[in-house]
């Protein structure tokens, strides 16, 4: 499995906190430019990447259970070739799990919908229900959701931090998108993200 490094997070942007929740808007078109892996080092560290050395992350996680896994649909990034990558958290970085670009076939099992073609990167947030669930019983479910919420809106707030677009998508086959991707987690949601 070839693994790649991401380049260090920047901790200071250009803009403000305020500013960000000000702009941010869903985009559903983008130009047929790459993105670069700094660009994509800093969403995926705002998804859910490590903020401390003891394990805190950008997103809260009921228990501390970190139930979600952060795949990346690979099309167009300098220095990456098309592809699935896994995210793993507690080195930053990124582990083959497909090669070529899988951005049509996605897009078929999420009802055609065009921006997951166009975007250069669609960030796959999926997850194991049982790693909350056990600790808190079915109201677990709940902390599982509430989870992919957080990393959701920090997608959406570091894509405006870059000048970025995104847009949450929820409608799409979940078992169409497992098989698609090879994965066994559930999937719920697919964040497209590319120059608007």
């Amino acid at each position: 499995m070839r693994e790649i490094k991401l380049p260090p997070v920047l901790k200071k942007g250009k803009i403000t906190l305020e500013e960000t929740l000000t702009a941010r808007r869903s985009v559903r078109n983008y130009k047929d430019e790459p993105l670069t892996l700094q660009e994509i080092s800093q969403l995926l560290w705002a998804c859910d990447g490590k903020t401390s050395e003891w394990g805190g992350r950008t997103s809260p996680s009921a228990g501390a259970t970190y139930p979600l896994e952060i795949y990346i649909v690979v099309g167009n990034v300098e220095g990456i070739e098309p592809g699935l990558y896994h995210y793993v958290i507690e080195n930053h970085s990124l582990v083959e799990v497909k090669k070529g670009d899988l951005r049509r076939k996605l897009s078929s099992v999420c009802l055609n919908q065009t921006m997951v073609v166009e975007a250069p990167v669609s960030i796959v947030i999926s997850g194991i229900f049982e790693r909350t669930t056990t600790r808190y019983g079915e109201r677990g479910i709940r902390y599982v959701f509430m989870e992919v919420g957080h990393c959701g809106q920090n997608i959406h707030l570091q894509s405006e931090a870059l000048g970025l677009g995104t847009v949450m998508i929820g409608a799409f086959d979940d078992e169409g998108v497992r098989k698609v991707l090879g994965i066994k987690e559930n999937v719920f949601y697919i964040c497209p993200v590319g120059k608007k």
